[in-house]
């Protein structure tokens, strides 16, 4: 029998209302103080209340079974239910012996990867042998996937200026050797190329709220340098993220929407891979390679 595949996100509430308990487990049990919890009950308010990234991620799982010819395909959130462990349980109970463990993150680094990693350890099942698929930042598919979405924006309008994205980790993570960095660069690289795309920016978004640098430039600050240059028209092509969610919905198209219009820019964005059949291709092709 094949393995089983297990898709891995960081998960998020499903209501403001369970906003607190989800802040104090991503902040490892300390309760969030007043001002940050009121900060993410309004960004999430902003997109409608709730993140679709838990949909989203059940709706890849459910393409990618069907790609698959009917594999089991479980869904874990290191954050939030359904966690990790109870996903595990789930796929145990229904005699899985074998399963391929996929982080809905590209990009290796030890600050998301590595922890999804480690949660998969801590609750595997004895009688279960799980494969981990550590980075897959440069996979054809994914790459063509990404590269898919943004010749259909290009396309759309005429656009001064690329500007890919991905999230933010503080500088000290990737000066004691996180790759990170330099696989969003080869990402970047290899949807250009594909993209036939000779000129574009790279910046980072959704920095947390520590006083410590981080990764740079900002979103915010590589849109005052075109701006600064000339550019009217820019096109943000988010590269770190897989589906819609926070990250995007609001730090894109309302946090950098906002500081575009303040610079007098006119700010687009790529689509999302979500579900996309090319997409959903190249994950069933990677966990083949791994199965």
């Amino acid at each position: 029998m094949k393995p089983a595949v297990l898709l891995l996100a960081h998960g998020t509430p499903e209501s403001l209302d369970q906003m607190p308990e989800y802040l104090t487990r991503v902040r490892g049990g300390r309760p969030p103080s007043e001002e940050l919890l009121e900060e993410m009950r309004g960004n999430y308010a902003a997109i409608g209340g709730r993140s679709p990234l838990t949909d989203l991620t059940r709706a890849q799982a459910a393409a990618l079974s069907s790609a698959l010819g009917g594999r089991p395909v479980y869904v874990g959130m290191r954050n939030w239910r359904p966690y990790v462990a109870d996903a595990l349980a789930e796929a145990a109970r229904a005699g899985v012996s074998e399963m391929v463990a996929v982080p809905m993150a590209p990009q290796y680094s030890t600050l998301s990867v590595a922890k999804y990693a480690e949660a998969v350890e801590s609750a595997r099942p004895p009688e279960m042998a799980i494969r981990f698929v550590r980075s897959w930042h440069d996979h054809p598919g994914l790459l063509e996937a990404f590269a898919e979405k943004l010749r259909a924006a290009l396309g759309s309008a005429p656009w001064d200026r690329v500007v890919f994205t991905a999230h933010s980790l503080p500088a000290r993570v990737v000066e004691a050797g996180d790759p990170y960095a330099d696989q969003v660069a080869a990402t970047a690289g290899g949807v250009a190329e594909r993209a036939r795309l000779a000129d574009y920016a790279r910046a980072w978004q959704s920095a947390g709220r520590t006083p410590e640098p981080w990764l740079g430039p900002s979103l915010e600050d590589a849109l005052a340098r075109l701006a600064g240059e000339g550019a009217r028209r820019i096109l943000v092509a988010p590269i770190g993220f897989v589906c819609d969610h926070t990250e995007i919905l609001f730090d894109v198209d309302v946090q950098a929407a906002r500081a575009a219009r303040r610079l007098g820019l006119e700010l687009g964005r790529t689509e999302s891979l979500n579900d996309s059949p090319t997409f959903i291709r190249a994950l069933a092709d990677l966990v083949g390679t791994a199965s």
